[in-house]
């Protein structure tokens, strides 16, 4: 295969600059041989190269078959590459190894479903991220992003008194309706810890305030952190730095045992959430995260189910419910999604395919945080997803999470599709009963 659609990026050029034969050679032999174990190597020598899982990939069905897009064509470019050539690679085809793990797949793991042997396509990949990333040769953008994390403990650059300002101006907002409203800020002992992303406090506040009212409405003992570690995203699971990766997840999950609280409940965010209960926890060596962690779905659902949340109307309008790779695939909340959907929608039109096998948003995975220069990368390899969307007629999308909002909002005006898209608090909060 030729590599052939070189994009520029100033980090990845910076980085690739820097390189030497000997440096490249060791950090691969370091990260394949000490790092990753046997399961790499295995994953590698065991795929027939039988295409199954090519038709899984939205990037290879966009691009009309392009056998490069597929997932076994991705290995066969990377990881494979390394090993046919017993890590003697050049500086330029480590280049091109980073452009596909960082912009050419999500980590969706969709393709682990038509695999005959299981093979994790985007666990490879993460690896070969995590190779590019100790060689210093990451895109720009994203690398921009854990730099911020690194500085600030999070990934908007917030300083220190901008997070509680925000949570008191919410909380300010949202007592003009209801008086009594409350945001605890640090409350020891609280049944729940609320954590967000940082983007929520920069760019969403009005789902903060949502889920106070929500929140206050349903008679939840909740309480949210103001101290470094309140931001619960992750760009550096995605860029492959994963011992910052593990410093974030330590601190989040330390601000929530320090408040004794008896479960932390995210916002609807799915990178977020596998980075906290499936990632970060398990490489800070905890063999079960310390503190029960579960998605808002999960939690509105069991607020819905406990009758604590009663409707005034319900949804009218057709609408259509996006499945997040890391909360589907990754956490298996198919059941209370559609349970949550239906309970606020009185006609939810099914996408196809939908569920576990439901297209990937082209966001995740960090491919929306590598930035504009790769901006196009996405909507030309997603155009099966936006097919998908207007197949089902509908005007609007329920997606429970940030990144997969970004990304259908960019193949909404791409594709010119007129939809609207929400999320579950959007809906509740709207279609809720209120006091008077």
């Amino acid at each position: 295969m030729t590599f052939d659609r070189k994009i520029e990026d100033a980090g990845l050029e910076r980085g690739v600059s820097r390189l030497t034969p000997e440096r490249i050679e060791n950090t691969l032999k370091q990260v394949i041989e000490g790092e990753a174990g046997a399961k790499l190597k295995l994953y590698a020598e065991t795929c027939m190269r039988c295409g199954m899982c090519s038709e899984a990939c939205h990037y290879y069905m966009s691009h009309e078959g392009d056998p490069s897009y597929s997932p076994a064509g991705k290995v066969h470019q990377t990881l494979g590459k390394i090993l046919r050539k017993n890590y003697k690679v050049t500086a330029d085809e480590i280049y091109e190894m980073a452009q596909i793990a960082y912009t050419e797949c999500n980590l969706c793991r969709r393709c682990v479903h038509f695999c005959p042997l299981g093979i994790d396509t985007g666990y490879i990949m993460s690896m070969v991220r995590r190779m590019c990333h100790k060689l210093g040769v990451t895109p720009q953008y994203i690398q921009d992003t854990a730099h911020s994390h690194s500085a600030t403990m999070n990934q908007m650059w917030l300083k220190d008194d901008e997070w509680p300002d925000t949570l008191q101006w919410q909380e300010d907002e949202a007592r003009d309706e209801m008086p009594n409203l409350r945001i605890p800020l640090d409350k020891e002992g609280a049944e729940i810890y609320y954590s967000v992303i940082a983007p929520e406090p920069k760019f969403r506040t009005q789902l903060i305030y949502q889920a106070a009212y929500i929140f206050n409405e349903a008679g939840v003992d909740f309480t949210m952190p103001t101290e470094p570690g309140w931001d619960n995203s992750d760009m550096c699971m995605f860029t492959g730095d994963f011992e910052m990766m593990g410093r974030l997840k330590k601190r989040h999950f330390e601000s929530a045992l320090d408040l004794k609280v008896k479960r932390i409940v995210m916002g609807e965010c799915g990178h977020a959430f596998r980075s906290i209960y499936d990632q970060g926890n398990r490489w800070d060596a905890w063999e079960m995260y310390p503190i029960e962690v579960v998605h808002s779905v999960e939690f509105f659902w069991e607020l819905f189910e406990a009758g604590k949340i009663k409707l005034r109307e319900k949804f009218k309008e057709p609408i259509t419910v996006h499945d997040p790779c890391n909360i589907i695939r990754g956490r298996g909340l198919m059941e209370q999604s559609r349970k949550l959907a239906h309970a606020l929608c009185e006609n939810v039109v099914e996408m196809t395919p939908n569920l576990e096998h439901n297209y990937c948003c082209a966001a995740g995975g960090g491919v929306i945080n590598c930035g504009p220069p790769f901006k196009n990368v996405r909507m030309k390899g997603n155009k099966i997803k936006a097919e998908q969307l207007k197949a089902t007629g509908v005007n609007t999308i329920l997606a429970p999470c940030h990144n997969c909002h970004g990304g259908l909002e960019d193949l909404n005006h791409y594709y010119e599709l007129g939809m609207d898209i929400k999320f579950f608090g959007d809906l509740i909060y709207e279609l809720m009963e209120k006091p008077e």
